[in-house]
């Protein structure tokens, strides 16, 4: 029977478009070649996560127990299988509940790989654990729609391949079968840093390799260099504005030369036990065949789209990672449901991505919305900046994280509308949800200081900072 849509890929943009095409009553087919989930739930967000809270609860053991006034007689240690495996069991259980989803929509979930093979129709080559004894090794699936939401893969640096034994892409690193003694992460955007964040709890000597002038380079630039201090701290070597320019795999470990960015600049060479490159990805592009059509791409290979998330093919549209930056699970739920009900509801118009949160799970932790000083800077937009220290925060220092602070920026045209929101410290993933709903209704620095937050919590940092930039803090 054909299908009113066929999505192609089960990840945050694949699984929640077939879901909500179910809800509004289609006949809906997914193909996903991994489990259920795509890679954010088992292989990127879900699972780090949970190692990133092993390695929380670790460092609490071992660095603040006393300051707790927890005594800990003897060798406090680790069960590395265990850390590994709770992660497993946290994505496994995850991929479970969507497959569980996709049962209850009435949804085909269909393991395998998805092709385009004409208009409204999908290829499907089906992996090994789908296929029965005596049936054929593909089907073909037809629909009047269909969404491409085949994600992205880690890319390689072209000197240093990917190996799955010292030289280790994201996938790899989260199913280590050691902790590793030593470790270079070349890349300091937010899996990089992630991935510091959780080696070094565990004791792992680690040295970030980055090519930009400081860690996480897209967030605002007191961010970076506050969260550069807090790492140098905790023992992480921090090499900015160095780019790896050769390198060495060896059966015990890899070596590598880095050059200063400066022309003057002595080259450098390092070695570790395992080298993660966290550099960035690459599109992962469904096959064609020829006589249906080529997918216009962008120069840098992803699939261009229009105003309602069309390719260039007729019928066939795309979502999620597949089509660009910023490659955030979020967003692609976001663009996937934009494109269902532009699709199947009379007189939508779907929206493309606006104000979105950047959240980055280190220790401690990093979240953003909007615009930065620098991009205020860059449009010639007048602004305030307003700013709270966890330091000052009742909470924050009950809970012994009083590392960071809340920075808002808001608009200095007389409308004093907030522009964007960047936070570092305990919560700070979860407290950004507030700033980006203060966005999404164009609040005021008045409307946030007129809504009473409870005492004592994290996010009356940013109260006390929307004071701050007009001169109202109270505990400042």
């Amino acid at each position: 029977m054909p299908y009113d849509l066929i999505v192609i890929g089960g990840g945050p943009a694949g699984y929640v478009g077939a879901i909500r095409a179910a809800q509004l009553g289609k006949k809906v087919a997914c193909v996903e070649n991994d489990r259920a989930g795509g890679t954010c739930l088992n292989w990127g967000c879900i699972p780090t996560k949970a190692l990133l809270k092993n390695a929380s609860f670790y460092r609490a053991i071992t660095k603040q127990s006393r300051e707790f006034g927890v005594q800990i007689d003897g060798k406090v240690s680790f069960d590395w299988d265990k850390v590994i495996g709770r992660s497993r069991q946290v994505s496994g259980r995850l991929a479970g509940g969507v497959e569980f989803l996709f049962k209850k929509n009435g949804i085909d979930y269909i393991r395998g790989i998805g092709s385009l093979e004409a208009e409204g129709q999908v290829k499907v080559l089906l992996s090994q654990d789908e296929r029965s004894e005596g049936t054929a090794e593909t089907l073909i699936l037809e629909a009047k729609d269909i969404l491409i939401a085949t994600g992205c893969k880690p890319a390689e640096l072209p000197f240093l391949p990917f190996d799955g034994r010292r030289v280790l892409s994201s996938k790899e690193a989260m199913t280590l079968p050691e902790c590793p003694a030593s470790i270079i992460i070349i890349g300091a955007g937010a899996i990089g840093v992630e991935f510091a964040s959780f080696f070094s709890a565990f004791g792992s000597k680690v040295t970030l390799v980055e090519m930009m002038d400081r860690l996480v380079p897209v967030e605002d630039v007191e961010i970076s260099e506050t969260l550069e201090k807090s790492f140098k701290r905790q023992g992480i070597s921090c090499l900015t504005a160095h780019k790896t320019t050769s390198a060495t795999v060896m059966e015990s470990g890899v070596e590598l030369v880095v050059q200063p960015n400066e022309a003057l600049g002595e080259a450098k060479t390092i070695q570790a036990d395992y080298c993660l490159v966290a550099t960035g990805v690459r599109p992962v592009l469904p096959q064609i065949a020829e006589e249906f059509g080529e997918l216009e791409l962008s120069e840098k290979g992803f699939i261009r789209i229009d105003d309602r998330y069309q390719t260039s093919l007729a019928n066939v549209y795309a979502a999620g990672d597949i089509i660009g930056a910023p490659w955030l699970a979020h967003v692609a739920s976001f663009e996937a449901i934009q494109v269902i009900e532009g699709l199947y509801l009379d007189g939508y118009e779907p929206k493309k991505t606006g104000n979105f949160p950047g959240c980055t799970y280190c220790h401690p932790e990093v979240a953003s919305i909007g615009l930065s000083e620098q991009d205020c800077i860059d449009q010639e937009v007048g602004y305030r900046v307003g700013k709270f220290p966890f330091m000052a925060s009742g909470r924050a220092l009950a809970a012994n994280e009083r590392e960071g602070f809340t920075k808002l920026i808001f608009a200095d045209d007389g409308s004093d509308k907030l522009l964007g929101a960047h936070i570092l410290g305990g919560e700070a993933t979860e407290m950004i949800a507030e700033a980006g709903l203060a966005l999404q209704m164009g609040a005021t620095w008045k409307d946030i200081e007129n809504t009473i937050h409870a005492h004592p919590t994290y996010a009356e940092a940013l109260h006390e900072a929307s004071g701050a930039a007009f001169g109202h803090a109270i505990h400042l």
